[in-house]
């Protein structure tokens, strides 16, 4: 009777030491999650990333703690380097803003984090996939919008710049004209879907953000790239060199005008 009357006693007592034991690890998690804070201001990526680690051991449920490990490991990722240390970074980075998403699936942040680590090594593809991963998140997003269209004119920048050198030729950002119509049909069936998509994404980071004046930057260039795609069409190419002049325009008023935005708002007290 005694054995029976002492046990619920006993699973009290355990059940306390573990609230206990819980409460310490907890305790510990966030002293490590805010030295890894200090760690990461002062630019120590791998200590903060020691301490980050420290804290998701001790507390997995810390919802910043592995946000904060994914941002380090991201910060240590240099772009356009696919070195096996970098590509490690990356792919830790990736794997903790997977966990926080397992977690969140609608975590902007770490859907950013994600596209912005594949922009960085060359996947592109895979940075516009989690960038539409993001507007459909945030369908008023304009930068993710922006960002897709500005890695479709890289590319299609590229393949042109490719096909030209191909058959004798520089670019001449005027529509190529004299571009013989072969490699210009094969450049089409290359660089159409690019160029329609980057427009698309283009006009639509205007639309939510009328000052998005980066965008307007891109769209006059992405119509460069379409006019190369009208294979001596005289009249296409003037129509798309119209549109390059009117984005172009726009841009430089519009940057010109939020320079000028920038330049009237107060700049806080200042010490005499």
């Amino acid at each position: 009777m005694n054995r029976i009357a002492r046990f619920p006693v006993m699973t009290a007592a355990t059940l306390s030491l573990l609230v206990l034991m819980t409460g310490c690890q907890r305790l510990k998690a966030r002293d490590q999650l805010n030295k890894g804070v200090q760690a990461y201001k002062s630019a120590k990526y791998e200590e903060a990333i020691n301490h980050f680690q420290e804290a998701v051991n001790y507390d997995p449920t810390l919802p910043m703690a592995r946000a904060y490990l994914a941002t380090a490991y991201a910060q240590q990722v240099v772009p356009d380097l696919t070195s096996a240390d970098n590509l490690k970074n990356a792919n830790l980075a990736i794997q903790n803003y997977q966990a926080v998403l397992a977690q969140d699936p609608k975590d902007v942040n770490s859907l950013k984090g994600i596209a912005s680590i594949y922009y960085n090594i060359d996947k592109y593809q895979e940075a516009k996939d989690w960038q539409k991963k993001v507007l459909e998140v945030d369908p008023q997003d304009a930068e993710a919008a922006y960002t897709i269209g500005s890695i479709d004119w890289r590319l299609s920048y590229r393949n042109a710049v490719q096909a030209l050198k191909n058959v004798g030729m520089q670019d001449d950002g005027q529509g190529n004209v004299k571009f013989p119509k072969k490699a210009c049909q094969d450049l089409v069936t290359q660089n159409g879907p690019l160029v329609d998509e980057g427009l698309e994404y283009l006009h639509k980071a205007v639309e939510i953000r009328p000052s998005y004046d980066d965008a307007m930057a891109y769209m006059q260039l992405t119509y460069r790239r379409k006019a190369d795609l009208e294979c001596g069409n005289a009249s296409a190419v003037k129509d798309d060199m119209v549109q390059v002049d009117q984005w172009r325009e726009k841009a430089m008023a519009t940057r010109k005008a939020n320079e000028e935005k920038k330049e009237q708002q107060p700049q806080g007290i200042q010490m005499q």
